[in-house]
This record gives C-alpha cells, sequence and structure tokens, in this order.
C-alpha cells in the first residue's frame, strides 16, 4: 500500500464515506478524499489563486532556492503552465529511471499522477523523497485493478488448475500494490513500447497470460503484432462472479484480458477515424495502442507517446495528422510544427481530468512548502510491495 502526507490531513482516510454530490464536486475542486482509488488521500486546502499573476516567478523563485535538491518530472500530458517548469519530460516509465538517475536530488517532484509518482519512489533510494502536488491527480485506468480484486482472479485460476501455466503481466499504469502482485506471481511489467517483448517472454514461460489493467493494449498487442485471433482473448470482469467467464473460456484462452481502459483513449470510435477522413483528404491517422482495437486497425499509424512525438517530429511539411492521444500533447506538437496540420481525432476535445489537477496553482504551493523546509505530499510506497515491484519492473528492463 501507498502512504502519503499532506496537511489538513486530522481525520484518517479510513474514516472517509462515499461522497455526495457536494463531496464529489469538492473532490474535483482539490478538496476531500477518495480512499477506494489508487491516489492519495486529502489535497491540501489553501492554494495560490489561480488569477495570482505572480504564480510563474513564484515557481522560478522557489525552485531557484532549492537549487540542485530539486528535480522536477513533467509527463508529456501536464499542461504547458506546469510543464515549462519540468527538468525532464517523457513519458511515466521514462521519467521514473530519470528520477532514479539523479542521486543527488533530494526531492523528485512528479508532475504526473498517482502511479507514476509510486514507480519514481519504488526506483530512487530511500534518501529520496517523491513529491505529488495533487495526491489526487490518479489514474481512471490503474483504478479499475484493485489488488483484492486481482487476488480473487488469481485465485479462481488456482481452483482451475491453470494458476502455474499463467503468467501475469502488467501495464506501467497500474497501481504499485498490482506491480507488485506481479513480481510476487513470477510476471513482467510493460510499457506501450515493449508489450509485444514482455508478452513473447511471458509465453516462453506459460501457455496463458493475464494481462492488467488495460484490455485494449493487451488485445492489441498480441492479435496486430503476435498473431493472435480475437478468439484467443478473453475479456475478465472483475464485477461479476468469475469474471464473467465459463471455467471452458478461462482454460481456453491464451490472452485473460482485464477489463479496465483509459478513459482519455477509450473514447476514440471508428466513427471518428471516418470523420476525419472524410473531412480532411489525405490525413494520417495516428493513435496510442491504448485506444478500441476497431480504432488501431483503422489507423495509419499506432504507437507509443514517445513514437507518437517522433512520428510528427519526422513527418513532411504540409502533412495533415489525426492524432488519437491525450490533448495537451496534441495542442503542444501543432503548436511546435506551424508547418503541418494537427488536429484532435475527436471533434469533442478531451482531456485527461486526473492529470489536470496538477495546475500551477497546486506546483507553486508544493514547491514554496518545500523551500520553507516542510515536506509535503510524500509518496511512499511500502518495503514489501517495493520489493516485489521492483523485481517485475527490473524483469522488464532484462527483457531481450
Amino acid at each position: 500500500m501507498t502512504s502519503t502526507t499532506s496537511p489538513g490531513s486530522a481525520s484518517p482516510a479510513s474514516a472517509w464515506t462515499e461522497p455526495s454530490s457536494t463531496g464529489a464536486a469538492l473532490l474535483l475542486l482539490g478538496r476531500g478524499s477518495d480512499p477506494s482509488a489508487e491516489k492519495g488521500v486529502e489535497c491540501p486546502g489553501e492554494l495560490p489563486s489561480p488569477s495570482d499573476p505572480t504564480l510563474v516567478e513564484r515557481a522560478r523563485r522557489a525552485k531557484a532556492a532549492l537549487g540542485d535538491r530539486l528535480f522536477v518530472l513533467g509527463h508529456h500530458y501536464q499542461r504547458d503552465e506546469v510543464i515549462q517548469f519540468a527538468d525532464v519530460t517523457g513519458d511515466s516509465f521514462k521519467l521514473a529511471r530519470e528520477a532514479a538517475a539523479r542521486p543527488e536530488a533530494e526531492f523528485i517532484v512528479f508532475c504526473g499522477v498517482h502511479f507514476m509518482a509510486e514507480s519514481a519512489d519504488i526506483l530512487t533510494s530511500d534518501a529520496q523523497k517523491v513529491v505529488l502536488p495533487d495526491l489526487g491527480a490518479g489514474c481512471s485506468m490503474a483504478d479499475m485493478a484493485a489488488l483484492s480484486q486481482v487476488e480473487t482472479a488469481w485465485e479462481l485460476l488456482q481452483d482451475l488448475g491453470v494458476a502455474d501455466s499463467t503468467i501475469p503481466v502488467t501495464y506501467m499504469n497500474s497501481s504499485a500494490d498490482i506491480k507488485g502482485f506481479v513480481g510476487r506471481n513470477n510476471g513482467v511489467v510493460c510499457t506501450s513500447s515493449n508489450a509485444k517483448r514482455a508478452l513473447t517472454w511471458a509465453f516462453e514461460r506459460g501457455s496463458k497470460v493475464l494481462f492488467l489493467p488495460d484490455q485494449h493494449l493487451g488485445r492489441n498487442t498480441a492479435v496486430l503484432e503476435m498473431g493472435f485471433d480475437l478468439e484467443d482473448c478473453v475479456l475478465y470482469n472483475p464485477h461479476k462472479p468469475g469474471g464473467g467467464l465459463t471455467p471452458e473460456q478461462l482454460r481456453d484462452a491464451k490472452m485473460i484480458l482485464w477489463r479496465g481502459h483509459c478513459s482519455v483513449h477509450g473514447r476514440f470510435t471508428l466513427g471518428c477515424v471516418e470523420e476525419v477522413r472524410e473531412r480532411v483528404p489525405g490525413v494520417n491517422v495516428l493513435v496510442h495502442p491504448e485506444c478500441r482495437h476497431e480504432v488501431v486497425t483503422a489507423a495509419d499509424y499506432v504507437g507509443s507517446t514517445e513514437y507518437i512525438i517522433k512520428t510528427i517530429d519526422a513527418a513532411p511539411a504540409g502533412s495533415a495528422w489525426a492524432v488519437g492521444t491525450e490533448l495537451n500533447l496534441v495542442r503542444r506538437l501543432a503548436n511546435a510544427h506551424p508547418d503541418k496540420q494537427i488536429m484532435f481525432l475527436d471533434r469533442n476535445v478531451c482531456y485527461c481530468s486526473t492529470m489536470n489537477r496538477i495546475d500551477l496553482p497546486h506546483l507553486v504551493w508544493a514547491l514554496e512548502e518545500l523551500a520553507a523546509g516542510r515536506l509535503v505530499n510524500q509518496i511512499t510506497v511500502d518495503a514489501d510491495t517495493a520489493h516485489h515491484a521492483r523485481v517485475a519492473l527490473d524483469q522488464m528492463l532484462a527483457l531481450p
């Protein structure tokens, strides 16, 4: 499990109950907590005003005061007002590794979401403190696979006599608890760029894979990159008895896909692809493998966030691109390449709402607190979970 510290946390998370409509609204505004999610507990109470014209200067001043003691990481999906203060930008695993490569940094401020900060804590030394500016910045996909649910599924596979031949593989976008489960059961973590290598490794050691928590990445990799049939994949729903599957389906499946998805990438549809092709003749459709299978098969290019960036960078001037990934990144790519026509794949724009909780007021608050000698919003993973999660992460690094 993960522990967190922040101001105003007088009552334990266990005392918190399901929010009313008012409570839910306060949670969205950065107040309150949700212990059922992979993110942390209380958010800070007193933040600088978003309209404060000195916010940028305050962030610069606090960052300068901390000097080499501070290392700021910014995920590609962060808003521009935050990303301008990042020492390094990248995807979640790149950023966690960058943090580990800066042992002189006492404070790692991770502008991303909760599971990313957990990974940074796992990979950095005990002397380094990982800080998440807003503890409410979680990940809906990671929340779709709770440890108790996964353990129940594993017990079912054991009862069916197939657990010994099943290798668990979890996407990087999962909680430390899930990574720890995978490490305990001889599995591996994967990213969107090395999922094929991870699955190849897994099938060399077992006859089936339990893939967590993103069904789309698992399905797209197995079918489009490894030659499996859609019939080789079954979808395990943790909210139904037996996952909503028969014992025969579980025994016969090669890929047991967890019923999870990205709330941003999952919104793109085949209709989006067809509409943009009709509206923009000659457009190139470029999507992330977290998108639905029918979207990926209809696209021209499919790849990780880093792949998307490199593809747009290398594209010829005058080319048109409809990009199926988070809007902050798409807009940043469009601004960086005015000689190309770059647009969001869906006509209805959509940010990652939890990623966007890290805004300039939260970043300024966190930096100023650190500069004043007050450690806030620290993300820590317990030693046992961190050990087994590190086993699964190290296995990923060792993939051929």
